[in-house]
């Protein structure tokens, strides 16, 4: 395997730590979690909340979490984080599935390495679009809660709430994803490569047949005669 080969292999792995992160961020309830800043800290209960729950931790160690009742009662930022998030794993998914086809170190294909490389071109956009579905998901939702934070509100500081740690796991994620996308995009074969190989096949044979020896045929004089 060549240098071209383990550059694919190093993006496949990369994705696909990206999209494992990706689908623990968007599982995980602490997108959002309560704040402990101002003078009164309450440390008494925790309270975090992710896209599908929102759980409460005691000092005892003890979380009750609760499933989001209704969909559409949810906030905008929510439903479309969800969404966005739902979009970035199936790109994933898809991604994984074409770049095992496309890459070099994998047996399909092996007969035709233009087409083999284009493959693990399209495996590796897909992964790119995936780390920007994670990222806009993140980034919204991370937007969302800096405002709700700094408005002018009669809520006290250490009752609002915080970045979580998913949205930084969120953000790992589309890095990972995104670099290994990069690095599977780089295996198109050059124009220099795919022209001779064209050439190539359109090339004739040099082969040249015998000549054909035609029958010499009779001098209309010595016919008459």
């Amino acid at each position: 395997m060549g240098g071209s080969g383990a550059r694919e292999l190093a993006g496949y792995l990369l994705a696909l730590g990206g999209w494992v992160s990706a689908l623990a961020a968007a599982v995980l309830p602490q997108w959002r979690q309560s704040s402990y800043a101002g003078d009164a800290i309450i440390t008494a209960v925790g309270l975090h909340e992710g896209l599908w729950m929102s759980c409460a931790a005691q000092s005892t160690g003890q979380v009750q979490c609760r499933l989001h009742d209704s969909l559409l009662s949810l906030d905008v930022h929510i439903q479309t984080s969800r969404a966005l998030m739902v979009i970035s794993l199936l790109l994933g998914f898809f991604g994984i599935i074409v770049s095992v086809v496309g890459m070099k170190c994998t047996k399909v294909g092996e007969e035709d390495p233009v087409t083999k490389s284009r493959i693990a071109v399209a495996g590796g956009v897909l992964f790119i679009l995936s780390g920007l579905c994670t990222l806009a998901a993140v980034s919204l939702y991370a937007t969302r809660v800096t405002y709700e934070f700094f408005r002018e509100s009669s809520v006290p500081i250490n009752a609002r709430y915080e970045f979580g740690s998913a949205l930084f796991i969120g953000w790992g994620a589309t890095g990972l994803t995104m670099l290994g996308g990069s690095l599977l995009c780089c295996s198109c074969p050059p124009k220099e490569r795919r022209g001779q190989r064209s050439y190539r096949q359109s090339q004739p044979s040099t082969a040249r047949e015998p000549p054909v020896k035609m029958p010499s045929s009779p001098i209309r004089g010595e016919q008459c005669l």
